[in-house]
């Protein structure tokens, strides 16, 4: 009953959302101010029947109930409850109803916390993300019911993918989700602009925190899903350019242009084209991140689906909306006319010139993720496209983006002078040029990569202070605590980012790798430290039986630690894991995958030593931290500037 209950709640808020789509957008074209008024208690019902329905469908996973498909598919009764409640999103139906809970969540937001909206801006936001609401409804209900019975339910079910029985993975979807789905909010902000023709500071200070919101969650989804491939799939690697990777990628690049592009909109009233072009383009690549792991056309270990035919479906959806939302751009974009102007050498331009390299950067990961798609329908050719093309091509953006950060954070808005913005960030470039050079004195033999990298992340790090210690107009550490929390958010961030460009160059450029078949009980060495495969034993776990070995790590004779690299084999699906053994440190982590036995006696060990691999995520940490701090600005909150825009409105 409860697994019907929620279908029909799934059913009633596809009939809400429609009423959201029409009703308040009709209102804010007549003015009619009752259907105005009804956006905020549809966006509310809309959120609540879906979280019924959510609620209904976990709790079958919860209970056991296979006479649900889905739960048959993905579920058995040996698995821990963790990973009973993360199978209702580790699957194409459930992870759908996760991602429309959210795009309501985001609306029921809109609805409850900006109060300071002129009431037409908000009702036609609101009808906005509610047809997107509309179109993933129908989609779920049409093509990927989740809650489709079985006539004669099993005893017990097929269990979830191992690879996603993980902590890692079991947080990683829903924080990506936050992000995807968040930058619904920027798109429908940017289409009832577009539908207003106006586009203001006051619009560009309501845009922002929606914006962060999302680009903080996808920070956070990164860095987790990055974590998990580092410890999970036993390859040693961070980021492998994985097309699924990527698709989350793409947004967030995007969505960090967008962050800046606003900010020049809110101070100076210039690329507001720009923005609301940008606004589209990071929803779309997140409808294109949707479409690539569903559709099956491009394959990669992170996919949910293989459906062509409901690869179709979302394919329309994305032409719908970002082919519609482009096509009122085209049609307004012209009347958005800037209020100001500015040198190339002033703040606006150096964030102009952030925008111009997160862009081509998304632009080079998306050539390279569609291009062995492309490839083969158009010439019948198979290519892979893989990790040396993106690091070539990819790099230099980046490279370019770390040199031009600190200096853009230094120079006046309007007009500057390059030689006088360098004069307070000496101690900034002095810094960095110590750190390549320490770097180079240590790096004999080993790539340049490490060398820039170090330089560039120390750069950062010291245009971050220099920022900071400038805003305080040189008064000292009182005034600096008082600082607004988004002029510190920003500088977290910024030297988050530092703290990643240097860990991911020290561990490309310094990490060593071996791979033998190790004895029992024979030591070996790498480098400078003495491994000893002591132990392999077997060892049944909660659903999954495991290979486990003990190996002591020494240096110097003395113990460093000792770790337990397992293989686990999980029956239901015959399927095996590896779960490396990873002592973490600040400065280094050592890393032991065990392998299969050897017909000559022995097991197959890979071992590593990896310089700086805390620093990537240490990084990202930062980021997400900095943007945090920035979203608690109590200016963020009031929305300050908004109040001036109510009163500029005018009536339609």
């Amino acid at each position: 009953m409860i697994v019907e209950i929620g279908h029909f709640a799934l059913i009633l808020a596809f009939g809400v959302a429609i009423f959201q789509m029409i009703v308040p957008m009709v209102g804010a074209a007549r003015g009619w101010s009752g259907w105005i008024d009804s956006a905020r208690p549809a966006a509310l019902a809309q959120f609540g029947l879906i979280a019924i329905s959510f609620v209904a469908l976990t709790l079958a996973f919860v209970s056991s109930d296979f006479s649900v498909l889905l739960v048959y598919e993905n579920s058995h009764t040996a698995k821990p409850m963790l990973y009973k409640i993360s199978g209702v999103w580790g699957n194409h139906e459930g992870s759908m109803l996760l991602w429309v809970l959210i795009l309501s969540l985001f609306g029921a937001a809109a609805a409850t916390f900006d109060a300071n909206l002129p009431p037409r801006l908000r009702a036609r936001v609101l009808s906005v993300q509610a047809a997107i609401g509309v179109a993933f409804l129908g989609f779920i209900l049409f093509t990927s019911n989740p809650f489709l019975r079985i006539e004669a339910p099993p005893f017990d079910g097929r269990d979830l993918n191992p690879l996603l029985q993980d902590p890692g993975l079991a947080f990683h979807p829903p924080f990506l989700y936050l992000g995807y789905v968040g930058l619904s909010m920027a798109f429908s902000f940017a289409v009832a602009a577009l539908i207003e023709g106006r586009v203001d500071a006051a619009w560009a200070r309501w845009v922002r925190p929606w914006t962060l919101a999302a680009w903080i969650f996808l920070t956070i989804g990164i860095a987790l899903g990055s974590w998990w491939a580092y410890y999970e799939l036993g390859w040693g690697g961070f980021w492998f350019w994985d097309p699924v990777e990527n698709a989350s990628f793409m947004p967030w690049l995007i969505a960090a242009a967008l962050l800046h592009s606003a900010i020049v909109v809110e101070k100076r009233e210039v690329l507001k084209s720009w923005t609301i072009l940008l606004a589209i383009m990071a929803f779309g690549f997140s409808l294109i991140g949707t479409f690539i792991v569903r559709s099956g056309v491009i394959t990669s270990v992170h996919s949910f689906a293989s459906d062509p035919e409901r690869g179709v479906f979302i394919l329309a959806i994305l032409g719908l909306f970002v082919g519609g939302a482009l096509t009122l751009y085209t049609f307004r974009a012209p009347a958005m006319q800037a209020k100001g102007v500015f040198a190339p050498v002033s703040r606006e331009g150096a964030l102009v010139l952030n925008n111009i390299l997160l862009a081509v950067a998304a632009f080079v990961v998306f050539i390279g993720t569609v291009w062995p798609l492309v490839a083969e329908m158009a010439w019948d050719k198979k290519l892979s496209v893989g990790a040396p093309f993106f690091e070539k091509a990819f790099t230099p953006f980046m490279l370019a983006l770390a040199i031009v950060l600190p200096l853009g954070a230094i120079l006046p808005w309007k007009r500057g002078k390059l030689k006088r913005a360098l004069l307070p960030l000496r101690g900034a470039l002095a810094f960095a040029a110590a750190v390549a050079a320490l770097v180079f004195a240590v790096s004999t033999g080993h790539s340049a990569l490490a060398v820039i990298g170090a330089g560039l992340g120390a750069w950062l790090l010291g245009g971050a202070a220099v920022d900071l210690w400038l805003r305080t107009g040189n008064s000292g550490l009182s005034r600096l605590a008082r600082l607004p929390r988004a002029d510190w958010g920003k500088a977290i961030a910024h030297g988050g980012l530092g703290v990643t460009f240097i860990g991911i160059s020290l561990l490309m450029a310094w990490q060593v790798e071996d791979i033998r078949v190790a004895q029992v009980g024979q030591p070996f060495t790498v480098a400078g430290y003495e491994i000893t495969l002591e132990k392999v034993e077997e060892r049944p776990g909660p659903n999954y039986d495991a290979t486990i070995a003990t190996m002591r790590v020494s240096k110097n004779g003395r113990q460093v630690a000792l770790l337990h690299p397992e293989k686990r084999v999980y029956p239901v699906q015959a399927m095996p894991t590896t779960e490396a053994a990873i002592q973490n440190g600040l400065f280094r982590d050592l890393y032991l995958v065990i392998g299969d036995p050897q017909q000559g006696g022995g097991w197959a060990v890979r071992s590593y030593v990896k310089p700086f691999a805390s620093w990537i995520w240490l990084g990202c940490a930062l980021m997400a931290l900095g943007g945090l701090v920035s979203l608690s600005d109590r200016r963020y909150r009031v929305a300050a500037g908004a109040r001036r825009g109510i009163v500029a409105q005018p009536a339609e």
